[in-house]
């Protein structure tokens, strides 16, 4: 195969990166915010070195008058054809429900003191803060407290009673994701990976501060909202 095809691979690789990480936000979909940078200096060297390539070759081409290079490439080579394409043309969705159903939940980092909770009503909490609180906090302060979480839909199978509030965090990128989830009561049935803003006052059950504790919650509204820009992390409502 000639290398101006070689070269072509790596313009094709490197117009697939800028795409999804300079021209538009798909990479949010896979990577942290702070890869971005990274990926955008990716795709300009892959970019640089094929254009590199194809100039070099086509030098060569006209020195020796005939243009003939039987240098091969490996035919593994040709698997960095359909990610390139897929960057370009078809962008698999964010991860969503269907992964969280398939996770455990992310392990509650241990808090041995917490501090008083702000007097606003409803309160925003992030996914990991509540669930910290159910568990773990002995003051019980969320006890009756009106609480405000944001994130998607995630059904529960089985004709399970409710739903789960989830939120996937990542740590560098999607291979590492991780899921908070919080069991919600009430509301409308909602589809898979609908992004709504819940409020309503923790599910009673068990002792609360203590593993008995369920980490639910009894919804008031449920209202349909935009997926955040913060849509990896476990943040605290937008707004």
């Amino acid at each position: 195969m000639k290398r101006s095809l070689q070269a072509g691979l790596l313009v094709l690789c490197g117009l697939g990166l800028l795409h999804v990480s300079l021209f538009t936000d798909l990479c949010l979909r896979y990577v942290k915010e702070g890869m971005r940078p990274l990926l955008v200096v990716s795709g300009v060297v892959l970019l640089l070195l094929g254009l590199a390539g194809a100039v070099l070759d086509r030098g060569e081409e006209e020195r020796d008058g005939h243009g003939h290079d039987h240098s091969g490439l490996p035919r593994v080579a040709w698997l960095l054809l359909l990610p390139a394409l897929s960057l370009l043309f078809y962008a698999p969705p964010a991860l969503g429900a269907f992964t969280a159903s398939r996770q455990p939940p992310r392990p509650v980092t241990h808090t041995d003191d917490f501090d008083p909770l702000p007097r606003t009503s409803p309160l925003p909490m992030t996914l990991s803060d509540f669930t910290s609180r159910v568990l773990e906090d002995r003051g019980q302060a969320i006890k009756g407290r009106g609480i405000r979480m944001t994130g998607f839909v995630t059904p529960l199978s089985g004709g399970k009673g409710g739903w789960e509030l989830t939120r996937i965090i990542l740590n560098c990128c999607a291979a590492d994701a991780q899921s908070v989830k919080v069991r919600i009561y009430g509301g409308p049935a909602l589809p898979a990976d609908t992004w709504v803003a819940v409020t309503g006052t923790w599910h009673p059950g068990g002792t609360l501060g203590t593993g008995s504790a369920p980490v639910a919650l009894d919804a008031r509204t449920v209202v349909k909202i935009a997926r955040p820009s913060n849509g990896y992390q476990d943040a605290l409502p937008l707004g």
